[in-house]
């Protein structure tokens, strides 16, 4: 079953890490995996989850909890492009419980995943049973902790009396276990880098901003930076906001992203970030943990992080496997380096005048129409070449959400593809079809 999942994800082998996971799950052991953001940790507890999944077997089996609605649609995805004969149901809040009771019921899921807070929500209200649950997997289990999920997880794990098998799965070392996890002897497998390993790959650098507010000197940053991938970190919601208006008000095409957004927009701006029609993301550290978005370059620290965990994190978004970036940190003549981070950190020396970026050479259409209407990717590929008149180089990533679908599309062809397609109905349903905004 491992190696047609690999196979359907194009991988020829695992990491040590991943390796690790896979032979410790054979034994009866619960398992702590301390490694990385950025090291795969999503194979490292579903491919051994494949090994415990039973077809005969139509009751759920396994609960994966995650933090966060994000991480917990990127591990969905993930295990659906594994093409396994089983089923999986994503719980989280930001749309109708009653979708998840109705698909929990009538697609019989061998897997659950969810934040904490919908799935005690669904245990309360009695939408499954719990005592069938044999396997449970906490992803990012000292996030979890931070963001106060201390109670909801205690609540659901004394419902789960079946459980056989336990996987937590940390990026930081987790020093004392709540007892609500009721691990039985389990098995560490420590991946965290020791000393300076990792940040051989990161290189760190400061930006000394003349003024309080530091918004010209991030603007001059990213014009030098050019179109490369960058995520800019505040550390507050109505930061973002003003900051990402600014950028804007200057001609420097951003997306915003944080807890305060409705659930479509945050999926609109992750999507046009992932596939290159929008290359600056101004974020709180919602996006440091749990977002899987690759060739991310630059990560900018606007407004200092609260701790040291929190920088690791936020610089944990690029320089993944083995790839490198860069981080840096915006000061104004009033801040000074936290302590763990020492002062011999180089100065970044801007570019004269940079030029504003040009525009992504890619661009996103909206399309009203999603699963819950029967369209699939081969539908909205099939309605481009056909009535748009493009070209196989003309679309890029195309995601098929429950109710509504984007396309990355070139943005040179943009123009003339909603001429040719005004009017026209995709797999015979009329529905709005126009660049996300």
């Amino acid at each position: 079953m491992i190696g047609s999942a690999l196979r359907s994800l194009g991988i020829d082998s695992l990491n040590a890490m991943q390796e690790a996971s896979v032979q410790a799950a054979k034994e009866k052991n619960d398992i702590i995996l301390l490694s990385p953001t950025g090291t795969g940790k999503t194979l490292a507890f579903l491919l051994p989850l494949l090994q415990n999944l039973r077809t005969e077997d139509k009751n759920i089996q396994a609960l994966i909890l995650v933090p966060s609605r994000e991480l917990a649609l990127q591990i969905d995805s993930v295990f659906k492009s594994l093409s396994t004969p089983w089923k999986i149901c994503c719980c989280y809040g930001g749309h109708p419980i009653a979708e998840e009771k109705k698909s929990i019921l009538g697609n019989h899921p061998a897997v659950i995943i969810g934040t904490p807070g919908r799935i005690a929500d669904h245990l309360r209200k009695g939408n499954f049973p719990p005592e069938t649950i044999q396997t449970l997997i906490i992803d990012e289990f000292d996030k979890s902790l931070e963001l106060g999920f201390h109670d909801e997880m205690a609540e659901i794990i004394s419902q789960l009396s079946g459980l056989t098998k336990r996987m937590l799965l940390s990026a930081t070392d987790i020093e004392e276990l709540p007892a609500f996890t009721n691990l039985q002897s389990p098995v560490k497998l420590n991946f965290l880098p020791q000393g300076e390993q990792e940040e051989s790959r990161l290189e760190l650098l400061k930006l000394i901003s003349p003024s309080k507010d530091k918004i010209e000197t991030l603007y001059q940053l990213l014009c030098t930076l050019g179109n490369k991938s960058s995520i800019v970190f505040c550390n507050h919601r109505d930061a973002v906001d003003r900051v990402s208006k600014l950028l804007n008000e200057k001609g420097l095409y951003n997306e915003t992203f944080h807890g305060g957004m409705e659930q479509p927009d945050r999926e609109k701006a992750l999507y046009k970030f992932r596939n290159g029609s929008c290359y600056v993301l101004v974020s709180t550290d919602l996006a440091a943990r749990g977002l899987d978005i690759p060739e991310i370059e630059h990560i900018i620290h606007y407004h200092l992080p609260i701790n040291e965990e929190a920088f690791t994190h936020r610089n944990g978004r690029t320089a993944r496997w083995d790839a490198t970036g860069t981080s840096f940190l915006i000061l104004n003549e009033l801040e000074s380096l936290p302590d763990y981070l020492g002062n011999d950190i180089p100065e970044y020396t801007l570019a004269d005048q940079p030029p504003l970026p040009a525009k992504p050479l890619w661009a996103t259409l909206y399309i009203g129409k999603g699963k819950k209407d029967k369209l699939n990717k081969i539908d909205v590929v099939g309605f481009l070449y056909k009535k748009g008149n493009l070209s196989k180089e003309d679309v890029g990533r195309v995601d098929v959400k429950e109710h509504y679908a984007f396309v990355s599309i070139r943005r040179n062809k943009l123009k003339q593809l909603l001429n040719l397609i005004r009017g026209e109905k995709i797999k015979g349903m009329k529905t709005v079809i126009e660049e996300a905004q």
